[in-house]
């Protein structure tokens, strides 16, 4: 009986696949995991940022029941009243003497004549009334008062 060897005819058993050249392909696909970094710092970063872009000088405003006010086209004018007896020009300190001339030069060169008045609610009403009256006399007859939403009403309900 006669014993053969059987070679397999046909090559190296790699069918269907391609040789590498050496040549690299460009990746068509798009790496999100970067972005999706950049955007959660992003994010972080403006949701420090946002509280501290708040203007205005520090005080404790009183709580009422009133609504808010619309919002106007001009940056509005605000004269605060801080709680040791400090006025203040948007965040700019002014002493009692100087308060008339400045407004009067603001008056001057605004269209709009509405002001609003921060005080503290540890100021007396007579010093709040006695500002008021400098605010008339240097040419501003539309004074807001700016307090707290969700304060005490006259009804009995409590904000």
């Amino acid at each position: 009986m006669g014993a053969g060897v059987s070679q397999r005819s046909g090559g190296s058993g790699r069918r269907g696949r391609k040789r590498r050249t050496g040549r690299s392909h460009a990746m068509s696909e798009i790496n999100v995991t970067p972005m999706v970094d950049v955007m959660l710092v992003l994010l972080i970063i403006f949701m420090v940022a946002a509280p501290l872009l708040t203007v205005g000088v520090p005080v404790q405003l009183p709580k009422t029941a009133a609504t808010a006010l619309p919002t106007e086209k001009e940056e509005p004018l605000t004269i605060t009243l801080t709680a040791d007896g400090r006025i203040m020009i948007q965040k700019t300190e002014v002493s009692q003497d100087e308060l008339i001339p400045k407004l009067r030069a603001i008056a001057a060169e605004r269209t709009d004549k509405k002001l609003y008045l921060r005080a503290d609610g540890a100021i007396p009403y007579a010093r709040v009334a006695q500002v008021m009256g400098a605010l008339n006399a240097s040419g501003f007859n539309d004074i807001g008062l700016v307090t707290d939403n969700n304060g005490p009403t006259f009804g009995g309900s409590g904000g």
